[in-house]
């Protein structure tokens, strides 16, 4: 006779609330966890708002997304004002996001800017400017081979995009030839492959920091830390 315990759901942790107050929350996304339903999910049925919805109980508007392999910083609001109120503040280039990405080779300059069209991603062919600043915040080597290198080099940056187009950050340092550590879509198979050997399996982007207007007035400055995959592959190099 099977026990009825095994039919149960497993019991989730609570996501992590960064800030909460009666208009808004910011909460630290999880990596690896889809933030809604979309063509996308293909066939899943965890998704961050309906845990978000449970957990806080009541309704939610989400302001931005993240895609399903990122981690960090997540805007969303509790009534159809704020959400309007911070939308117009992320249309009109009011709100700031820094991320940190960890991505192979070591960009020449400290600080650089990309500015290279992309289009909207599937079924949306047209390109539109886009435009994102780094800057380096760490270089590190460890001495496994990748191709024809006896060692293999890697940096730390901090992402600032201008613009929001479909995967920006990882498809820009595509274009760098810097590819975004753990990205299967964007990135290098083979440095992949060389941090899972390490036991780091996630994609390496991660939204740091979010500075926006509150609806009431004041700008709002939140951080959310790394986890324990993103810390392991800084520790890697001793970057914390």
């Amino acid at each position: 006779m099977n026990n009825p315990e095994c039919l149960l759901p497993p019991i989730l942790p609570p996501l992590q609330l960064l800030h909460l107050d009666e208009r808004l929350a910011v909460v630290n996304k999880p990596a690896g966890l889809m933030v809604h339903d979309s063509k996308l999910a293909r066939g899943e049925d965890d998704f961050l708002a309906d845990r978000l919805r449970e957990q806080l109980g009541r309704p939610i508007f989400l302001v931005h997304r993240l895609d399903r392999a990122t981690s960090g910083c997540l805007l969303l609001a509790f009534d159809r004002e704020s959400a309007g109120t911070l939308g117009k503040a992320l249309m009109g280039g009011d709100v700031t996001k820094d991320y940190l990405a960890i991505c192979r080779g070591w960009p020449a300059e400290e600080a650089f800017t990309v500015d290279h069209d992309l289009d909207g991603g599937p079924g949306k062919p047209v390109k539109k400017q886009a435009i994102t600043h780094f800057q380096r915040v760490a270089l590190g080597e460890i001495a496994v081979p990748v191709g024809e290198f006896s060692t293999s080099r890697y940096a730390l940056l901090r992402c600032q995009p201008q613009t929001g187009r479909f995967r920006q950050i990882r498809r820009h340092l595509k274009h760098l030839s810097h590819h975004l550590i753990g990205d299967t879509s964007h990135g290098d198979g083979r440095h992949n492959r060389s941090f899972r050997m390490q036991g780091i399996h996630r994609m390496l982007l991660h939204a740091e920091r979010l500075r926006f207007p509150h609806p009431d007035g004041g700008m709002m400055d939140v951080s959310a830390p790394v986890d324990g995959e993103f810390g392991k592959a800084m520790d890697l190099f001793g970057w914390r």
